[in-house]
């Protein structure tokens, strides 16, 4: 898969929404660890959201309006830190991008460095900080030295590099949040911000996979 036309982004932003959604209990458990619990409930409102927004979008031909209104739909819902730095996740590359009618490997690396740079900005946070950066600055770094050859090529490896830096956060202390009252108790358990952008980008390299293999079997 070379290009993304503006419906089958909606149907993999709805195939994500439907993956966070899943994984609730999963990222609850992990903020009951060092947070207030409440991680999983909120993704879950937000991305509850996005697919009533997302299913009810207004025809368009940019597809950087898909990624507006998915990052919209999360700010206005989630609320708190989460909702601003993933709002930011999908809305802060879109902003200002050329209007496309297709999206190709090398937008989605552009509008992701974008995005991480407004999160970064925002938050404050750097690798080792145990927050959602862990897991996105490798992805974003791991995009870009694999190109733009194809999406499924990209995603495979952001997906490894978000997830190898998900589990990274287990040997940090936390610098945000309620876990920063933790200290050094924050030591061995995953952050669950990073934990959802790795579940993000898994669920990004399914749905190409899949969307491929039934092209093939047709």
């Amino acid at each position: 898969m070379e290009t993304l036309s503006v419906n089958k982004l909606k149907e993999m932003i709805l195939y994500v929404a439907d993956q966070i959604i899943e994984s609730k209990p999963l990222l609850t458990e992990l903020d009951s660890a060092i947070g207030d619990g409440d991680h999983g409930i909120g993704m879950e409102k937000g991305f509850l959201k996005v697919k009533e927004k997302i299913s009810a979008m207004n025809p368009s031909e940019n597809v950087y309006d898909v990624f507006t209104a998915t990052g919209r739909a999360l700010l206005m819902s989630m609320g708190g830190a989460s909702g601003v730095m993933f709002g930011h996740f999908f809305a802060a590359g879109a902003k200002n991008a050329e209007p496309k009618t297709f999206l190709n490997p090398e937008d989605f690396i552009a509008l992701m460095q974008k995005s991480l740079n407004t999160i970064k900005e925002t938050g404050k946070a750097n690798i080792g900080d145990k927050t959602m950066v862990d897991a996105l600055e490798p992805a974003v770094q791991a995009m870009k030295m694999q190109g733009g050859t194809s999406f499924i090529d990209l995603f495979r490896s952001a997906e490894s590099a978000a997830k190898e830096g998900a589990e990274k956060t287990k040997a940090y202390q936390a610098k945000y949040g309620r876990a920063i009252f933790l200290m050094e108790r924050a030591i061995g358990h995953q952050d669950p911000g990073a934990t959802s952008v790795w579940i993000i980008f898994r669920s990004l390299r399914e749905f190409v996979e899949k969307f491929t293999e039934g092209k093939q079997a047709g």
